[in-house]
């Protein structure tokens, strides 16, 4: 047996859907190598192979686990605390594919990696370190700083200082008072960004760099509003919830097109709303048309998450902080905007009933959305979204609804990711084991399918031998046999064929 026919088999059994876990909990060993890395950070785990990988004493294999988006992140979360401070950051940082569904970490995580004192036993890395990985992971939930602002450990309300403008006013004004005096000096000390004189005495020493932000997100003086225009820098003014009103009538008046984009649809715009419906810019004026639908933030935000973005876009898909109530998407639902219906699609709580609605839509957009975001859209859409729509490939294939069956009609494609798909349809009366693809003959060997006999003649063929050991048709014994062989060293044992001769001799 060469190396190469090594690996395919160890890499297929290890994603194998038919594994059983005692097969599985053989590549927790570095003897599976590379294989076994893989299988710990990227598929569902029994729970006998997660405890074996937790509690194994070489950190490779653990840091590995530290990673899978497929494993409940509860049954993670003693390697917030393991002895190895890479094996901390693993899990701060989250998985390497960034899937578009953003997974938050449960908050008894979030809560040992900000309370933490030291980084590990082995002090290749910070504490700081390891937060510094929470924060650009995309784990934390935009709710967690308002839900850690009363908490009994000091250390969570300082986080929740530092986020001053997720907090409410009592919040706020709670941590200003805290008993802790680390922490109430550091709510004074954020409380800047809503005080418009004191944001104006810290611009000039803030920098270049960090000025965009500021003009965005904090309250401004009158003064400072007024350099803006004077600069002609309004653009951080058009998206900053705290610009005036008589500031926001300006720029409705702009005369860049896009400064009227970017206010069209705000909830706190003033009679300028009926100008900009009026506009000469189509896409002002349809975003005005969206504006008296909006009336919260919560809203505004999730229309501008549509209203900026096209049929492909792959942002990631995050719980927001606030939500609108599901009246609010269930009007948008049967609106005659398509933006609005858009904006429904995209809200994974709508009813089954208006999900049936959406699915036979007008709007291409709002059938895509539809297909991404909710659990409940119907699979001949997403099969569709998949052959049209080649950006949301990946994010498809991991969504439970997608159909194992039903896609047979596209064998001949020519495209060979559709190929593949169509190759492993277990209702294919011949999967195409010759399609010049590796990723399509690969599909094919995969297919249930296919008899024991065949299945050995594939695992003999480099083409098809990765495929062929993932097959869920393999037998469980076959799978030992082979792995014993792969990392014991042990004789191949026969082939069904050949088992099959010796028992009628």
């Amino acid at each position: 047996m060469s190396d190469s026919l090594r690996e395919l088999w160890l890499r297929g059994i290890a994603f194998n859907a038919a594994a059983p876990a005692d097969v599985l909990i053989r590549f927790v060993d570095e003897a599976a190598g590379e294989a076994g890395l893989l299988m710990c950070e990227g598929r569902d785990l029994p729970d006998a192979v997660i405890d074996a990988a937790l509690g194994h004493p070489v950190e490779r294999i653990r840091r590995a686990l530290a990673r899978n988006l497929h494993v409940d992140p509860a049954r993670l979360a003693p390697l917030a605390s393991d002895p190895s401070g890479l094996v901390r950051a693993y899990l701060a940082g989250g998985t390497r594919l960034q899937p578009r569904w953003v997974r938050p970490l449960p908050d008894d995580i979030l809560v040992t990696f900000l309370t933490a004192q030291e980084g590990g036993e082995d002090g290749r890395v910070t504490e700081k370190d390891i937060v510094g990985e929470l924060w650009s992971s995309r784990q934390v939930p935009p709710s967690f700083p308002r839900d850690m602002a009363g908490h009994d450990h000091p250390a969570l309300r300082l986080y929740a200082a530092f986020q001053w403008q997720s907090l409410t006013a009592a919040q706020r004004n709670a941590l200003l008072d805290d008993p802790d005096p680390v922490v109430r000096k550091a709510a004074r000390e954020s409380s800047w960004v809503l005080d418009p004189e004191a944001v104006e005495a810290k611009l000039p020493s803030i920098g270049s760099r960090n000025t965009w932000f500021v003009l965005g997100t904090c309250a401004l003086s009158p003064a400072v509003v007024e350099q803006c225009f004077a600069d002609d820098e309004v653009h951080p003014l058009a998206r900053n919830r705290h610009t005036p009103a008589d500031a926001l009538a300006r720029l409705a008046r702009h005369p860049d097109a896009e400064i009227r984009r970017l206010v069209a649809t705000r909830p706190d715009l003033g009679p300028e709303a009926a100008e900009l419906r009026q506009d000469p810019d189509e896409n002002v004026r349809m975003r005005a048309r969206l504006q008296p639908s909006i009336r919260t933030w919560a809203e505004f935000q999730e229309v501008q998450k549509v209203v900026d973005h096209g049929p492909d876009c792959t942002c990631p898909i995050t719980q927001p902080a606030t939500e609108p109530s599901p009246d609010w998407f269930a009007t948008c639902a049967v609106s005659e905007e398509p933006v609005l219906r858009r904006v429904a699609a995209s809200w994974p709580g709508l009813s089954a009933e208006l999900v049936e609605t959406l699915a036979q839509d007008d709007d291409e957009e709002v059938r895509i959305r539809l297909a991404c975001h909710h659990p409940l859209a119907p699979p001949h859409l997403l099969l569709d979204v998949f052959v049209t729509r080649p950006a949301h490939r990946p994010h498809l294939l991991t969504l439970p609804a997608f159909p194992r069956t039903g896609r047979t009609h596209l064998i001949g494609h020519p495209d060979p990711e559709i190929r593949a798909l169509a190759a492993a349809d277990p209702t294919l009366p011949e999967p195409p084991l010759e399609d010049p693809d590796d990723a399509v003959r690969r599909a094919a060997a995969n297919n249930p399918t296919l008899t024991p006999e065949t299945l050995e003649t594939l695992l003999t063929d480099p083409r098809t031998a990765e495929g062929a050991a993932a097959n869920p048709a393999l037998p469980v014994p076959r799978m030992h046999a082979l792995l014993d062989h792969c990392l014991n060293g042990a004789a191949t044992p026969p082939t069904a064929a050949r088992r099959s001769e010796t028992t009628a001799t």
